[in-house]
């Protein structure tokens, strides 16, 4: 999902790069939306998603920043069971290594959304497509499978 008031699927920069990473570490993409910067359009999809059983894991590109626009932790924390805090932490260590300390503003989060029997974890992440492709290439792809791998273990528990 990419949160933009001015983004199109075809000049959505962020998201073309969350997908490509994605499919290229094996992983197949069930839906793909350009949300706008509304907490109720937010939490309808993310809700929606996390509730269908085709939707594995949930990544949300754009509206992490400081603007008064930008609603998306405050649209998906409130859905989250559980947190995951080391995704941000870690998410800014490295951003803050290339960029240095504008990455404070940031407000990438990561977390699980419990729906029934369904664990989908979900990662919030800028709308900057050299973010993005830092958030997949060196924390998202690496640890999508494991974390996978957890949710679907303890489902069957």
């Amino acid at each position: 999902m990419t949160v933009s008031d001015s983004r199109s699927v075809e000049d959505d920069l962020s998201g073309n790069i969350a997908v490509g990473e994605l499919e290229s570490a094996g992983h197949s993409i069930a839906n793909r939306e350009i949300v706008p910067d509304e907490m109720d359009a937010i939490a309808a999809y993310v809700t929606k998603w996390a509730g269908d059983e085709t939707v594995d894991a949930i990544v949300v590109t754009g509206g992490t920043g400081p603007s008064k626009r930008d609603v998306t932790p405050e649209a998906v924390l409130p859905l989250l069971t559980t947190t995951m805090p080391g995704f941000g932490e870690l998410f800014r260590q490295l951003s803050y290594e290339e960029i240095g300390a504008a990455a404070m503003l940031s407000r990438a989060n990561a977390g699980w959304i419990d729906v029934g029997t369904l664990r989908t974890p979900i990662f919030l992440l800028p709308g900057s497509p050299n973010a993005v492709k830092l958030a997949m290439e060196k924390l998202l792809v690496r640890q999508l499978g494991h974390v996978l791998d957890l949710c679907m273990l303890e489902s069957t528990q």
